[in-house]
């Protein structure tokens, strides 16, 4: 089964000394197993509930009764943004979500969620993803991207905390993170996370 409209591949199998692993991969010293090529393309209607049994299978159950899903409520995720990783079977290793939402009075883009099938963990696949949709979001000229999540995890990634960025309760402002997409874009964001508004 082919991916439909792939934008990427990459064959995480190990690599040469010529071709060393990205910084991203290597951070926190995460281990990378031997895996065949995966394939990134932009999530479909038709792949829809194949990723959402992913979430299901990943998170815990309720995850939709969190605060980030009422910002997700009767909007669409950002066209070309949201991406699946396929093996060269077709089978689904991982995807990525991206949400438009307003903060105070300006946009940014809520990631989330992504997830890495558990027979395909600590492959540095949620780094892939992660990295080339971020990439994706530059060019599609978006400045500024924010997600609640570890910080730890995150950080490998360039997202820092976020002070005076209000996510509706409960959530745990240590945990609600930022990364700039263009120099400074987050200087001087504050107020309230709130659902998109716009056409």
């Amino acid at each position: 089964m082919e991916c439909a409209d792939p934008v990427f591949a990459h064959d995480f199998r190990r690599p040469r000394a010529s071709n060393p692993a990205p910084d991203w991969a290597k951070a926190g010293g995460s281990r990378r197993k031997e895996s065949a090529l995966f394939t990134l393309a932009r999530e479909t209607p038709a792949d829809w509930w194949e990723v959402e049994a992913l979430y299901d299978l990943c998170f815990a159950p309720g995850r939709e009764a969190l605060s980030s899903y009422r910002l997700r409520d009767d909007v669409s995720p950002v066209d070309g943004l949201s991406l699946t990783a396929r093996d060269p079977e077709g089978i689904l290793g991982g995807a990525i979500r991206f949400w438009p939402v307003h903060v105070g009075r300006h946009d940014a883009l809520l990631l989330g969620p992504v997830a890495v099938h558990p027979t395909r963990q600590g492959e540095g696949l949620g780094g892939l993803l992660i990295q080339h949709s971020l990439e994706l979001a530059r060019d599609q000229g978006w400045s500024r991207v924010m997600l609640v999540g570890d910080a730890p995890y995150y950080s490998r990634f360039g997202f820092e905390k976020l002070e005076g960025v209000e996510m509706p309760p409960p959530t745990n402002p240590e945990r609600v993170l930022g990364y700039d997409l263009v120099p400074n874009a987050w200087e001087g964001i504050t107020g309230k996370v709130t659902r998109w508004s716009k056409g």
